[in-house]
């Protein structure tokens, strides 16, 4: 098939890039041409900004693509103008969501394609439920054929997974100077982590099903871990012993409310993924890398270039000092005295 990428060189979709080179597929990606493009298989770059509505008519025009994939769909305008300039001249159009739009707090740990999709902590969800309400409305009113995806965290070799302070190396580092780490609530909640290798398995594996038009998925990994198990697999993976520090998820969000927002409006609840769904509209779909050898290969990434990679970002490790910092003042000051 003629696939389109509207992103295709980010952690996720690099990832669902090679799967469809391997599955045979002519690929282009729609790119603004800063990032070099390196995959195994011949890939045809088409320069252009995803927002310039005139750019998108022109593509969509000359490629007449059999499925077009959007990575960089933030907002409901953003849409607007895909089912514009697609409308009528694609196969299928899928478009990558996040299971943060599911309900928050969940009313269930087990979350289904079926529950609600809400989440009044995180404007990043809000505005990705309204980008699914707008693409919905056309399918049903102007026959658009989309499909929508919700990955949950997905990480692959640049990342190093976690839920206070962001994907890179930083956490890694702490963990190897001996410094504490951040663990959300009491570290008991549940989490799933999909490597982007298998992601890519079950989102290309929907390519041309005409069963998919209308419909949504998510695709995530069926290994639930709670965070503290984690972080300690990404420890002992890097051979140390993880030093974790419990913090209330309300008090890491006041401190620092840009964190807070991804933090109590998703990472902080419970939460698994029935893939009952994937698996049947993808047969022989699984998630096949468990979270101890995928973050053994993130790990190995970043120590393949060091100079380069293994490099923490200075502004995060200050603030998680800061919060460590606080929360331990915290608990001196409210502490009973000595009898």
């Amino acid at each position: 098939m003629k696939v389109l990428f509207l992103g295709g060189t980010g952690n996720i979709s690099s990832a669902c890039v090679e799967r469809a080179l391997a599955q045979g597929h002519q690929v282009s990606i729609l790119t603004r041409g800063r990032r070099e493009l390196a995959f195994s298989g011949a890939v045809t770059a088409i320069e252009g900004d995803r927002r310039d509505g005139q750019r998108l008519r022109q593509v969509a025009q000359e490629g007449r693509y059999d499925v077009v994939v959007s990575f960089i769909g933030f907002t409901a305008e953003d849409v607007a103008l895909d089912i514009e300039a697609f409308g009528g001249q694609v196969g299928q159009y899928i478009h990558i969501s996040s299971a943060s739009a599911y309900q928050k707090p969940p009313n269930s740990y087990l979350i289904t394609e079926s529950t609600p999709l809400h989440n009044p902590f995180w404007q990043y969800s809000r505005d990705k439920i309204a980008c699914e309400q707008t693409l919905m409305d056309a399918y049903r009113e102007q026959g658009f054929p989309v499909t929508i995806v919700r990955p949950s965290y997905t990480y692959g070799p640049t990342w190093i997974p976690s839920g206070v302070g962001g994907h890179g190396y930083t956490v890694l580092h702490r963990l190897r100077t001996g410094q504490p780490i951040i663990s959300h609530g009491d570290g008991s909640s549940l989490w799933v982590m999909t490597h982007t290798t298998d992601f890519a398995v079950g989102l290309v594996g929907l390519f041309g099903l005409p069963q998919a038009r209308g419909e949504a998925y998510h695709i995530t990994s069926d290994e639930v871990l709670t965070w503290d198990q984690i972080y300690r697999t990404i420890a002992a993976a890097a051979g140390v012993e993880a030093k974790l520090v419990h913090i209330p998820s309300d008090l890491i969000a006041a401190l620092a409310p840009d964190w807070g927002a991804s933090l109590l409006g998703d990472k902080a609840h419970s939460v698994v993924f029935d893939n009952t769904k994937i698996k049947r509209a993808v047969p022989g779909y699984g998630a096949m890398v468990p979270f101890a050898e995928g973050i053994r290969r993130s790990i190995a990434w970043h120590d393949a270039d060091p100079a380069a990679r293994c490099v923490p970002n200075v502004e995060a490790d200050r603030r998680m000092d800061a919060i460590v910092a606080a929360y331990q003042r915290l608990c001196r000051e409210i502490a009973p005295p000595n009898e």
